[in-house]
């Protein structure tokens, strides 16, 4: 009688413990990870099929900078030469190589769009400032689309870390995923310039 009565606790425990232990939660905020990032690489690879209708259209300006051009062609061409696959979100090597290689062809499409400025011909082109809105507003996009990764991340990271959920995390394996940083936080952590003296 004792024995049975001992053996339904720990039947109750283990019942009480599987249903706290967070599998399900871990599949759920998986899959949310998993199709936040989807969308991340849907828009990067926006960007990246529209850059070489930009740069068809700015080599028609007989005097633009072909070095300029060059470093975006690259930085597309890194870009896009990076294979993703589902196990990049739990390689923080490979995720950082993908993150650095998007950030140049970011680098290189800024400093495109402020090289333009300086030939009207260029800003004139109808189909130059078509190209544009959409890059501009496919870096929106982004933006947003990588705040989405991170938010699904985050929820994903505190469940692993949280007890007794890391527990389970331990268990099957569950690791903490690397998210989005900045690859250049002490540069951008400063205070720009300003100076409104005439020279």
């Amino acid at each position: 009688m004792k024995l049975r009565f001992v053996s339904w606790i720990l039947a109750g425990f283990f019942a009480l413990l599987l249903s706290g232990c967070g599998y399900n939660d871990f599949q759920r905020l998986d899959e949310q990870t998993k199709s936040a990032w989807s969308e991340v690489l849907n828009q990067y690879q926006r960007r990246a099929d529209l850059v070489p209708n930009i740069v068809a259209t700015v080599k028609g300006e007989a005097a633009f900078e072909q070095d300029t051009l060059t470093k975006v062609v690259e930085a597309r061409a890194r870009a896009t030469s990076i294979q993703v696959t589902p196990e990049t979100l739990n390689d923080p090597a490979a995720f950082s190589k993908f993150q650095a290689a998007q950030g140049e062809l970011s680098s290189a499409l800024s400093r495109l769009l402020v090289v333009t400025e300086n030939y009207p011909n260029l800003k004139a082109n109808q189909g130059f400032q078509d190209l544009r809105v959409q890059l501009e507003g496919t870096e929106n996009r982004i933006t947003v689309a990588r705040n989405r990764y991170i938010q699904a991340v985050q929820a994903y990271n505190v469940l692993a870390r949280s007890f007794p959920n890391n527990l389970t995390a331990m268990v099957f394996g569950y690791k903490v995923k690397p998210t989005f940083s900045v690859q250049n936080e002490a540069q951008i952590s400063a205070p720009p310039a300003v100076n409104f003296e005439k020279k």
